[in-house]
């Protein structure tokens, strides 16, 4: 459980740098492609094993980090453009519920447990996750067929991302190599993000900003050690990923809901108040299969 712990630490910090990035103005996409850099060394000193550079592209894993990394880069667009058009409420929404996609990929392809309460729990902690993600601020735009796309792409994007990464650290991941895997999704982001950025430089669309490489290293550290503690969670032999995926989502929920309380006083709609009354609930539930 401690590794699950930290990865709901991990990925709260990774939600209050990204507040602090709106009150200081730093630029997000700078900031992330920086972020992918800082991840990947953070991965790579992590390692304990001497790196064979020459043979990482003999690594079973590779093809898989390489789709993970482009996934993070597009999934990310997605979200920018879907928080342009319906506004961050919608993409707030289609990012957390999209925990469905790797809770049903654990319960069929891994014939994992799903007894009563289970079952019970994870359907509540959808609804949890839903509710406590409202805001009252909801973007007035009308859901025509085109404003639903981008919304529904999150929504794969962010669920793909979480059920690729499952199937790779169970299926061709070393438990030594942990590090390394998750070091390199992050390297394939980079190198991405810093070709759109250098051609964006190029053509003068950005300028470089002492401040968005302060924001993308204090970024980068909590989003490596997000991926390695839930990779490591879900090689726990007591936690089945079907249950990691869900605490783990509605943890994140429940942590950034309290730092925005305490940091940046902001204040909870009935639904809200509703939804994290049902996450303890789901949470309850979810931990009376596990004990049984």
């Amino acid at each position: 459980m401690i590794y699950l712990l930290l990865s709901i630490v991990s990925s709260s910090i990774i939600f209050l740098v990204f507040k602090l990035f709106d009150k200081y103005q730093v630029n997000t996409f700078q900031a992330i492609v920086v972020n992918y850099l800082i991840a990947s060394v953070s991965g790579i000193l992590s390692y304990e094993q001497p790196i064979n550079f020459t043979a990482i592209p003999s690594y079973s894993w590779l093809p898989g980090t390489l789709f993970l990394g482009v996934l993070f880069i597009v999934t990310f667009n997605l979200m920018a453009i879907t928080t342009q058009r319906s506004g961050l409420s919608v993409v707030s929404v289609a990012t957390k519920m999209s925990v469905v996609l790797p809770i049903t990929f654990g319960l069929i392809y891994y014939n994992e447990s799903s007894g009563t309460h289970k079952i019970i729990g994870i359907l509540l902690a959808l609804i949890a996750v839903y509710l406590v993600s409202l805001k009252k601020s909801i973007d007035k735009t009308a859901a025509t067929k085109s404003s639903l796309v981008f919304p529904i792409l999150v929504f794969l994007g962010s669920g793909i991302i979480d059920t690729t990464i499952k199937f790779l650290e169970d299926s061709y991941v070393a438990e030594k190599d942990v590090p390394l895997f998750s070091a390199m999704i992050f390297v394939t982001a980079f190198i991405l993000g810093i070709s759109v950025l250098g051609y964006q430089l190029l053509k003068g669309k950005e300028k470089l900003h002492f401040k968005n490489l302060l924001g993308g290293i204090a970024l980068g550290v909590p989003n490596y050690y997000s991926i390695y503690f839930l990779v490591q969670a879900l090689r726990h032999p007591s936690l089945e990923s079907s249950t990691v995926f869900t605490l783990n989502n509605v943890g994140i929920v429940m942590a950034a809901t309290l730092i925005g309380i305490l940091f940046f006083k902001e204040k909870l709609s009935t639904k809200n108040w509703i939804g994290i009354a049902i996450a303890v609930i789901s949470i309850i539930l979810i931990a009376v299969v596990k004990s049984n």
